[in-house]
This record gives structure tokens, C-alpha cells and sequence, in this order.
């Protein structure tokens, strides 16, 4: 599956959102979105069915050819113990396909962007997470994002209004 541009999707069928980074879609300019899986322990796999993830501060890197997923807290599953555990902070390889990857690296690199994850999910039983390639926003481009937000909200209101009003 190839990026996908534009602005919020909604998951497809079969899919169980997991964790969601609502941080991020504020504090960067979401330009492209790419699907990867997960290389996971069984124990992650567990505490992710249980939503015990946390997204915030997560980011992904290129590191010889391979993509690397930092900063992803999940939380050690309650009925493993010992060697069957899982560290919760560690870095954790994400699959993608090669030409993605140097996509990925060429971007990154060239036009100074950043990967972060937007979303953790479940499709057809496997991992997902679901990475953007973003660029940072300055503390007044947050202002201008919110103001717009905020005056798209006010002018969809007033028309369901004036719609409500002239059946």
C-alpha cells in the first residue's frame, strides 16, 4: 500500500484503532502518511489488544536501511513474567517495504521532515502503526491552525442552522 495523502482518514474496515497520537496532527504539518507493521514479542502484542500504549513523544528513524520506532511506551503485560516479558521502552522495528523506506530517507534528509506515528492499530490481527511525515509548527502557526479550525466550526454551524431553519 503506497502513501497516503490528504487529511484525516477514516480506518478501514477491519481495522481496531488502538492508540492515537492527537499530539501530533497539533504540533506538525501532516504532508504524507505511510502504513508499517510492528516487529513485536508476544507480550507487546498482548498489551497492545489491551490499549496499554502510549504514543506521546514517539518518533521513528532511519538507521541503516531499516526504520526504528523510539519513544513508544508499552506497558509490560500483568501475567508475564521473567524471560516471557518485554522491556517497555525499547526501540522497536517497524516493516516497511524498500522503496518506501528510502522515500522515507530521502525526505527526511532533503527537505529536513519529521516521522511520527499517528496511530496504532489492529488489521486483519496485525500491528499496524500508521506514520506521518510531518514538519514541525512554530507556536504561531499553532494560533493561525486553531483560528481556522475554529472559524470552519462557526461557519459549518451557521449553516446547519440556516439549513434547519429553511427545510
Amino acid at each position: 500500500m503506497g502513501p497516503r495523502r490528504g487529511r484525516r482518514t477514516l480506518p478501514p474496515k477491519g481495522t481496531k484503532v488502538v492508540a492515537t497520537n492527537r499530539r501530533a496532527r497539533h504540533d506538525y504539518d501532516v504532508l504524507d502518511t505511510f502504513e508499517a507493521g510492528i516487529a513485536l514479542k508476544g507480550s507487546e502484542v498482548k498489551s497492545l489488544r489491551d490499549a496499554k500504549v502510549q504514543l506521546k513523544d514517539s518518533y521513528a528513524r532511519v538507521q541503516d536501511g531499516e526504520v526504528w520506532l523510539h519513544g513508544v511506551h508499552i506497558s509490560p503485560y500483568a501475567f508475564a513474567q521473567g524471560v516471557f516479558g518485554h522491556d517497555p521502552d525499547r526501540p522497536r522495528k517497524l516493516l516497511m517495504h524498500r522503496a518506501e523506506i528510502d522515500e522515507v530517507m530521502g525526505r527526511t534528509q532533503q527537505e529536513s521532515l519529521t516521522l511520527v506515528p499517528l496511530s496504532v492499530y489492529f488489521k486483519d490481527g496485525r500491528a499496524k502503526i500508521e506514520l506521518a511525515l510531518a514538519k514541525g509548527r512554530r507556536r504561531y502557526d499553532k494560533r493561525q491552525a486553531i483560528a481556522k479550525r475554529d472559524a470552519d466550526r462557526e461557519a459549518a454551524r451557521a449553516m446547519a442552522r440556516t439549513r434547519r431553519r429553511n427545510p
